[in-house]
């Protein structure tokens, strides 16, 4: 006993680091033999992450440097400076030629916007912002590589009031720039007291004003001598810029700097956009936009000496033409077999709907099918006999009340008794009268005849009043009245009800309007989208003998513009950019467009459905009738809204040229009168393209309680007729307080019927029966934006 010592077993903890079990892990070819791992086995991972890492930093690294050579250097087309006052007291004038003063060289006098400068090695072009002019100043900013923001601390000086720095348009203008994506910004302080410790402070105080209406990179620079001029040169030189998203996208643009015209025998000319191309190369064989003027084709692009060198080079050659007497490098032609066709519309064909004769398959299958449908038995009287029975024909009216396929149809839903959680067997029994709580037969068919002799005016003052009753609620603006001269069934007879508006059923091919035979779809948008995306880099990056290099100074030949057209391009170049840029594949085609919208803050006139607006939608522009829907995620049908209303965003739909997204919206309402300026309606951004959305337009009919029992009710002037009674009769019913019912039958001749509900039915409640219809954009007037103007 007290030899035995007691010995534990030891515990498992010989493989617990990952060092040991990779010494001892077995090999798969001899199990008997302890496989040791190689030396770099263990380090093979890490060492890989580490190189993705350092080719992604190479990859970043190489890019930003060629941006930064492109952008800065002789190479790149000159950076464009939006001088924007924020208020009207700010001159911008004089700080544009106080800038072109100190970027010229010493003793040239600055006579043009665009500028090269040797010291500080830089090519810039001073745009000065108009105050007042609202779509200058939009167009300026969707070229514009920084936007300098000016405010003067005079207005403070002499008011002391801090908001006087922007002014009600400064305040507009910075919120449309935000809508359309702020590139690089920068804030100049002008104005300035000589004290340097009422200036230190007086900079201070106006930093801490506008800090909080500019992004955090802004910086802020006082401007009023030539040193502080000079410093933010020098930093502006080395500057890296932001490019909104959507300037970034696959799209070559050139802001013209010289437009010119060549008459044409047919009616049309060609326009000449001199300037330099910007963001990516531009293809001979693309369509353009000219922005406020449509799309176009190109018939030649030149390539022309750059007129604002860096350095000047020495022993190039270059083609002089005889017309414009200006040096041409090369041109291009399009090819033919290459070019993008102007293709707006789809040609529809007026036999594709027509249906042929039926073969003789379909008529023998029709022919079965009839003989196989059953006769429904006929109640004849005794002794009649087979050849009396022929002629025969059964009552119209127990047709309509057993529900036959004679009146609407009610979408998901079959015909029959609603079942709502309660049993309607012993109610159906009751055809012939409404049982009322203290009351007999004979009592409801004296009041039913009583409505019998009413007279159309006596009714309409009946409903009017019982209408100003229930004015006070305001929770359904769908509220339509049933007409007395036509017949409801013939009213509404675009309508359908619906058992639920998320779930029931909607064909999105079913009764489309002829526009959208004009109009073009995508099987898959993203994928398209995709593709020529792709298509579009390859073409970049290939051959040279189509394609334009960004930077180049070009001279676009657009054919076919029409000389309005023209000519009010010509007169607009003065005071504000001109723009052109390429277009994607498709681009020019029309389809149907959904925007993601909301009303601008600053707008408070009413925005109607249909109504003719200007839409900016990047560098395009074109005039669109658009419908206001609300954005349903749960559900393939959206609720059309009649008015676009603040606060919360909807979504506009519009017929109008494809756009790949993401680009910015901007909504212009044209103002009253020729001199009137046009207001800034709406923002928001492209949301999607597809003609198989959805937009329901919802009216709700309704009708007042005249005797109600329980879970019983005579309901009147929902509608006039009895007919529409029975043609409405498929359609569910419900109550404001709540409850949902079902029509029964009419009774009288004044469109009064008997309805059954879930509960029980208040005297004072109003009866509803909702019915939708498929609504769409209205086609827009083919008229440039430009001759709105």
């Amino acid at each position: 006993m007290g030899g035995n010592v007691q010995v534990n077993k030891p515990h498992k903890a010989r493989f617990n680091a990952k060092s040991t079990r990779q010494l001892h892990k077995t090999s798969c070819a001899n199990k008997q033999r302890i496989a040791k791992p190689s030396r770099n086995a263990t380090k093979g991972g890490r060492a890989a992450r580490i190189q993705q890492s350092k080719m992604v930093r190479d990859q970043k690294r190489a890019a930003l440097l060629k941006e930064k050579r492109a952008s800065s250097g002789s190479a790149g087309p000159p950076r464009i400076i939006v001088l924007f006052g924020l208020s009207a007291s700010v001159n911008v004038k004089v700080l544009a030629n106080e800038l072109r003063a100190l970027l010229s060289p010493e003793g040239a006098e600055a006579t043009c916007a665009t500028i090269a400068s040797a010291e500080y090695k830089i090519r810039t072009t001073i745009l000065e912002a108009p105050h007042g002019d609202l779509l200058a100043c939009m167009e300026m900013a969707k070229v514009a590589d920084l936007i300098a923001f000016v405010a003067s601390a005079k207005s403070l000086q002499e008011e002391g009031d801090s908001s006087s720095f922007i002014d009600s348009f400064g305040t507009q203008c910075l919120s449309v720039f935000k809508a359309l994506g702020l590139p690089s910004t920068a804030v100049f302080i002008r104005d300035l007291p000589l004290n340097t410790r009422k200036k230190n402070d007086l900079k201070k105080f106006c930093i801490s004003s506008l800090a909080s209406e500019f992004l955090g990179d802004s910086k802020f620079y006082p401007t009023d001598t030539e040193e502080e001029l000079h410093k933010f040169l020098y930093l502006f030189k080395d500057q890296h810029m932001i490019v909104p998203h959507w300037r970034s996208h696959q799209r070559a643009f050139l802001m013209a700097e010289e437009v010119a015209v060549i008459a044409n025998d047919l009616g049309k000319c060609t326009l000449l956009l001199s300037g330099y191309l910007r963001s990516h190369n531009l293809s001979v064989n693309q369509l353009v936009h000219v922005s406020g003027a449509g799309d176009y084709q190109l018939c030649k692009i030149d390539v022309l000496k750059d007129p604002y060198p860096l350095h000047a080079r020495k022993g190039q050659e270059f083609m002089v033409t005889d017309e414009l007497h200006e040096q041409v490098v090369r041109y291009l032609v399009p090819n033919p077999l290459k070019q993008e066709p102007l293709l707006i519309e789809n040609v529809p064909d007026p036999l594709a709907g027509e249906q042929t004769w039926p073969t003789e398959a379909e008529m023998a299958k029709a022919e079965e099918l009839y003989k196989q449908k059953k006769i429904k038995k006929k109640t004849l009287p005794r002794g009649t006999s087979d050849y009396q029975a022929a002629w025969i024909v059964e009552d119209t009216d127990e047709g309509y009340s057993d529900g036959d396929d004679d009146g609407m149809l009610l979408d998901g839903e079959e015909k029959g008794p609603i079942q709502d959680g309660m049993d309607y067997s012993d109610l159906d029994e009751d055809q012939t009268s409404l049982n009322l709580r203290g009351s007999d037969i004979e009592t409801e068919d004296d009041t039913m005849s009583e409505g019998e002799i009413l007279t159309k005016e006596q009714i309409e003052d009946d409903i009017r009043k019982i209408k100003a009753a229930h004015a006070e609620d305001e929770e359904y603006p769908d509220e339509v009245d049933t007409p007395f001269e036509e017949p409801a069934r013939k009213r509404f007879a675009k309508y359908r009800g619906l058992k639920s508006f998320r779930t029931s059923s909607w064909d999105s091919k079913e009764s489309l309007p002829p526009e959208y035979a004009r109009i073009f779809a995508f099987d898959n948008f993203m994928r398209t989208q995709k593709l020529v995306l792709k298509k579009t880099l390859e073409m970049e990056h290939g051959s040279t003998d189509e394609c334009v290099a960004a930077g180049s100074y070009v001279r676009l030949h657009i054919m076919d513009v029409e000389v309005e057209v023209a000519s009010r391009l010509c007169v607009l170049a003065k005071k504000s950019p001109v723009i052109a840029c390429g277009l994607l594949q498709h681009e020019s085609k029309m389809s149907v467009l959904h925007f993601s919208v909301k009303k601008h803050d600053t707008y408070d006139a009413p925005i109607k459905a249909k109504e003719a607006l200007v839409f900016h939608v990047g560098f395009r522009q074109f005039v669109a009738r658009p419908i206001f829907s609300s954005a349903n995620i749960n559900s393939d049908k959206h609720k059309l809204e009649r008015f676009l209303h603040a606060g919360c965003f909807s979504v506009a739909s519009v017929y109008a040229p494809i756009s790949f997204p993401s680009l910015p919206l901007i909504v212009l309402k044209s103002g009253q009168g020729q001199e009137a300026s046009p207001a800034i309606a709406a923002v928001g951004s492209l949301r999607s393209i597809d003609p198989d959305r959805i937009i329901l337009k919802k009216i709700i009919l309704t009708g007042y309680p005249q005797r109600v029992s329980k879970l019983k009710a005579a309901v009147r002037y929902m509608f006039h007729t009895p007919e529409d009674v029975r043609w409405f009769k498929p359609v569910e019913v419900w109550t404001k307080g709540g409850r949902r019912g079902r029509v029964k039958e009419p009774v009288g001749i004044h469109g009064a019927m008997k309805c059954i509900f879930n509960g029980v039915v208040q005297q004072r409640d109003t009866v509803c029966m909702s019915l939708f219809k498929r609504v769409y954009p209205k086609w827009p007037e083919q008229r440039p934006p430009i001759l709105y103007a």
